[in-house]
């Protein structure tokens, strides 16, 4: 039997005994030599999710937050360069956001009421500390246990899928002031999808707080992550069939009607089952949504071959109407396999 090869630096150490009770290992000379450490200085010891065991002088440990950010502001600025940056640092875990004026200028009162509104839409757990012609401060006040990544993804789901349903609805009936709320909806979408990013670049930074905000290792991260956007676009196309309902003039017949609504019902049932697979961890469930998400396709045509009936100025907004809700279909599929990358042991001897 080959042995497996070791990694760079690694070394074997015999496990001792001494006293009769406590077990004790040697340190690399190397790696005490290289952290600077001396007799008495203190490590950090810790056990990690696979029962193995982490070690660092008590000086690296990485501090779970970061604390303070300064976004530096003049008077040329544009608004929305502002709040770009404001999010990046919002995105990368910093707790107190610092927006200030430079060479003894203020903020303008665009720029102040901009940063304000975005802060107060869509940076969940934010609050305005300081407002003052010179600064603008932000304060991260959620901590993770409170909201955590995955009841954050089921609320924005349950947001996206309303969403579309709402839109089909308004289609139905010509109701302009439901598809004027499914677009302002998506507001608290893009809210949970800040906030999840946020969370999910802290635990990647720092795996210690994995489990803080709701997930069970490492892997999950980058699965959540491409969920987390596969929803945000499911709720954007919620949006672009809104948006093309209040480009419609007058009612689609009730056979076009009935095609969409079909397409459409498969496809936000794809997506719901698609996220129960993944809260659930169940690859079967997730397999089932990528096979009855293919008939969408299927269903995308009957619906384009009957839209032909309508008037050659609107058949554009349906047929952008339609390709929305064959889209929804296929995010939902796209999230079913993350589901099954995540839960492959549980199909496999």
């Amino acid at each position: 039997m080959v042995a497996a090869p070791k990694t760079r630096d690694e070394e074997t150490r015999k496990l001792q005994v001494t006293g009769g009770s406590t077990y004790i290992i040697s340190l690399p000379k190397k790696w005490v030599t290289r952290n600077q450490l001396r007799k008495g200085n203190a490590l950090i010891l810790r056990e990690e999710e696979d029962s193995s065991l982490s070690l660092a002088p008590l000086g690296m440990v990485k501090q779970e937050k970061k604390e303070e950010a300064i976004i530096k502001v003049y008077k040329k600025d544009t608004s929305d360069a502002i709040i770009r940056k404001a999010v990046s640092a919002y995105l990368v875990g910093y707790n107190l956001i610092h927006v200030r004026a430079q060479s003894q200028e203020q903020l303008t009162s665009q720029q102040r009421n901009a940063l304000r509104d975005f802060a107060r839409r869509y940076l969940v757990g934010t609050e305005i500390v300081t407002d003052t012609p010179n600064e603008l401060t932000l304060q991260i006040l959620l901590s993770y246990p409170e909201l955590t990544v995955e009841s954050a993804l089921r609320r924005m789901s349950i947001i996206a899928s309303s969403m579309h349903k709402d839109s089909i609805t308004a289609l139905r009936e010509m109701d302009n002031q439901l598809a004027k709320a499914v677009i302002d909806t998506d507001t608290e979408v893009d809210r949970f999808n800040l906030y999840i990013i946020r969370q999910l670049k802290l635990a990647i930074a720092n795996p210690r707080i994995i489990t803080e905000i709701g997930l069970s290792g490492a892997r999950d991260c980058l699965g959540y992550r491409l969920i987390t956007k596969s929803v945000e676009r499911t709720a954007d196309h919620a949006v672009s069939i809104a948006e093309n309902v209040l480009l419609l003039k007058k009612r689609v017949d009730d056979e076009t009607q009935s095609k969409i609504e079909n397409m459409s019902a498969l496809a936000i049932s794809a997506f719901e089952n698609a996220i129960d697979s993944l809260f659930k961890h169940d690859f079967n469930l997730a397999e089932n949504v990528i096979e009855k998400a293919k008939e969408i396709a299927r269903l995308e045509k009957e619906a384009v071959l009957s839209s032909q009936r309508i008037e050659i100025k609107e058949i554009a907004s349906l047929r952008l109407l339609i390709e929305s809700v064959r889209r929804t279909g296929e995010y939902a599929s796209d999230i079913a396999e993350i589901v099954l990358n995540l839960n492959v042991e549980s199909v496999i001897d």
